[in-house]
């Protein structure tokens, strides 16, 4: 039998070399260690004084710390409703600074209606997908957690995972749902031991390799062919003729 023709012989009109890459083993090596521990933040999604949510990321952020992480939770008290504020808010640029210093994040909402709340929701709707030359969110590892009244539900953590990819975050496949939430936690606000804590274990500790698995390789890999394209000076020059910002 005749060796087949590989697809690709017949050419690639669409395709711009100058734009194309090749993925290599070798561009995903370790990099050099970094002298810091990985960096983590924390949202979660209530203003209760006695917020299940909250108890939920403290115990994930102790978790984290055990393992080596450096850990941050960014506190929603004061935050305004987007596009009720500016985004010179002391609260929103507190929330975008912890977003750029993080390398993982962790997302942990009530479920509210069947979805999760809307203070989760401000908290991401505050973190633009670029601001400048900086991207807060992109190629950041992402677990989500969720905590409900009722019984076990994966709304909320099914919506947090649409979002996380919209803001091109590298979502971990573990999760962690906790129902009837107020049977877990002790007075104190600490998770009482059995299953449901053991799989929060287990969420954190999929985060943990997962990020350091990308830390220090996130930028390539989030590099898009697309992307690429478009940053070329000679495109962006085009866009700007068109637009009427050409230089004369």
């Amino acid at each position: 039998m005749d060796k087949p023709q590989p697809f690709f012989s017949d050419g690639m009109p669409n395709l711009s070399p100058a734009h194309f890459e090749v993925p290599t083993a070798e561009r995903l090596e370790a990099p050099a260690p970094l002298s810091h521990a990985p960096r983590f933040l924390i949202l979660y999604g209530s203003l209760r004084e006695r917020s299940f949510s909250r108890f939920l990321a403290y115990e994930a952020a102790r978790l984290l710390e055990a393992m080596g992480g450096e850990v941050r939770l960014f506190h929603a008290h004061g935050l305004p409703l987007p596009d009720d504020g500016t985004a010179d808010h002391p609260k929103v640029q507190e929330l975008r600074a912890l977003s750029i210093w993080s390398e993982g994040q962790i997302w942990v909402s009530p479920e509210r209606h069947g979805n999760l709340t809307g203070v989760m929701k401000s908290q991401i709707d505050w973190l633009p997908l670029s601001e400048g030359s900086v991207r807060p969110t992109q190629g950041r590892t992402l677990a989500v957690m969720q905590v409900s009244g009722g019984s076990q539900s994966f709304n909320a953590v099914n919506s947090l995972r649409v979002l996380g990819r919209w803001m091109r975050m590298v979502t971990i496949p573990n999760q962690s749902s906790v129902p009837m939430a107020y049977r877990e936690f002790d007075e104190a606000g600490r998770m009482k031991a059995g299953p449901l804590y053991d799989r929060v274990v287990d969420v954190c500790e999929e985060l943990m390799k997962f990020t350091l698995l990308t830390r220090g390789r996130a930028e390539y890999l989030v590099d898009r062919y697309s992307e690429r394209k478009e940053r070329d000076p000679e495109r962006l020059s085009a866009v700007a003729a068109d637009i009427g910002f050409a230089k004369e």
